[in-house]
């Protein structure tokens, strides 16, 4: 694993040359070692922390590649010449040679090593007073137990770095694959570190975009909730203590029932900074070429103008039939989210549930879309699947209800009622998740649910029942066990394939 010496807001001289005539610093970069001495400097250090969720290569909006489109929810048609291989991804034909996956395990730990550098160097830095010091290490621990919990999902056994890596040897000795029970308790203890400091209990209280205890409590509930149902130790314990983030997070809400937001008000661009159900989302700037929102304009069909007014000409993001038809009669939801473009070049149902027709964001589609990571429909629905792990049937079905009402849908017990309803949901488990992939569809959230609710063998059965013309040009029956994982990146396997082993089947 490579280390880059990069940061949005400075560029890092490296020398190794002996000649002393040439040996000297680069006048236009700042060594690491040099760059902290100030508050200032540790808050610019931060901003680059929430810069770097920004990628497509991390979990910023382009990243559906690697989540949506590996689920059934979305995915491309067109697999010829430079589509073939993010159409792998659907097809669960993904080689190791990947070069998009390649770019997504490089830029994650990019982003790790920025959260490292932080953490390695802020208490050289004299602070005013320690709570903001501490505040300031709880947002880098966030960042840093968010990209790992999105990486350990993914790829299984991965890598480990808590610290700057600033040689060679350094490097080569944390260079190889850790136990996933090793990488979920270096995050379960960023998160629960994080929660020892002074941060505010949401973002509305500090700063649209940035780390909150409700942002850290729900995703430490979900990370609980995920070793409760993917490990073999400590279910128990871990549905617990995922009750009790999941709790704790819900209960830092500045509104009653989830029913006074609108869900179209959770997209609205004008009201991105007010709307009280997010807890925490990535921030894009309306208006401006370099850091705006490309989602609207990317996700319009051609021939079509409800998300945007830039003029498309592809066919937006493809929403999967199987998806389609897994929205119930009546569900407000799925006119706001789905359209289908009647384009001869398109034909196809796209996704609309992000929108910016602004004059700010013009015909360039130039959008303020903020990508959000977490909700509290989200909150909610994960809490209601802890509940019904620790037997409070009740309870889950209450807060499954409350989403639904939103929704304009009949509460679980009448719909259960009804034939088709029951024949599809036959079990609280089966509508819990239902109600997650209708409700936080597009939203990268899919492929998580699916493998923390599904073994790798039930993974495979699930997508086998399905009806292939519902899934479009990927082949259902690409799919076997070893798609659990993603592989290793050939490049990282390679260097070492003795502490880089590649996962099976690939």
């Amino acid at each position: 694993m490579k280390k880059r010496y990069l940061l949005p807001f400075v560029l890092f001289a490296l020398t190794a040359c002996d000649k002393d005539f040439l040996n000297q610093e680069d006048p236009n970069g700042v060594a690491i070692e040099n760059y902290f001495e100030t508050e200032n400097d540790v808050l610019l250090a931060i901003n680059g922390l929430y810069q770097g969720l920004r990628s497509g290569n991390t979990v910023g909006e382009g990243s559906t590649l690697f989540n949506e489109e590996r689920s059934d929810n979305t995915g491309r048609n067109d697999n010829q010449s430079a589509a073939g291989e993010p159409f792998q991804f659907n097809d669960f034909a993904i080689l190791a040679g990947n070069t998009y996956l390649k770019s997504h395990w490089s830029d994650m730990y990019n982003a790790i090593a920025r959260c490292n550098v932080v953490l390695t160097h802020i208490d050289q830095v004299a602070f005013t007073g320690e709570e903001l010091k501490n505040r300031y290490k709880a947002e880098a621990k966030f960042v840093r137990a968010l990209l790992y919990f999105h990486m350990v999902r993914k790829f299984g056994d991965i890598p480990l770095s808590i610290e700057e890596i600033k040689d060679k040897a350094q490097a080569d000795a944390i260079g190889y694959r850790q136990k996933e029970a090793v990488v979920y308790q270096q995050i379960v203890t960023d998160l629960t570190e994080a929660l020892e400091s002074n941060i505010p209990d949401t973002q509305h209280e500090y700063e649209v975009g940035r780390a909150s205890k409700a942002a850290i409590n729900a995703l430490l509930g979900q990370v609980y909730l995920t070793m409760g149902a993917t490990a073999t130790d400590n279910k128990q314990e871990n549905f617990i203590k995922a009750e009790q983030h999941l709790e704790a997070s819900y209960g830092m809400r500045n509104f009653g029932k989830l029913t006074e937001i609108p869900y179209e008000d959770v997209f609205d661009v004008a009201k991105k900074n007010t709307c009280e159900e997010l807890v925490f989302q990535v921030q894009y700037l309306q208006g401006n070429n370099r850091f705006s929102s490309g989602i609207a304009r990317n996700y319009q069909a051609r021939g079509e103008t409800i998300n945007s007014q830039y003029e498309s000409t592809g066919a937006g993001q493809v929403v999967k039939l199987d998806l389609v038809k897994d929205f119930e009669a009546n569900d407000k939801r799925k006119d706001f989210s789905i359209k289908f473009a009647a384009s001869p070049q398109v034909n196809d149902w796209f996704v609309t549930k992000f929108r910016d027709v602004s004059q700010a964001a013009g015909t360039a589609g130039w959008g303020g879309n903020d990508w959000i990571l977490i909700r509290y429909a989200d909150v909610m629905l994960l809490l209601a699947e802890t509940k019904l792990h620790l037997g409070k049937q009740t309870e889950a079905i209450a807060l499954l209800d409350e989403v639904r009402q939103r929704a304009g849908l009949p509460g679980y017990a009448v719909a259960m009622q009804d034939a088709g309803y029951k024949e599809k949901y036959p079990t609280l488990k089966d509508a819990i998740l239902h109600e997650r992939r209708v409700e936080l569809a597009f939203e990268n959230h899919r492929w998580f649910d699916l493998v923390r609710n599904y073994a790798a063998e039930e993974l495979v059965a699930y997508f086998n029942q399905k009806d292939q013309a519902d899934y479009g040009n990927a082949k259902l029956s690409n799919i076997s066990t070893k798609d659990r994982y993603f592989p290793i990146p050939f490049d990282e396997h390679k260097l070492n394939p003795e502490k880089m082993y590649q996962n099976p089947g690939y």
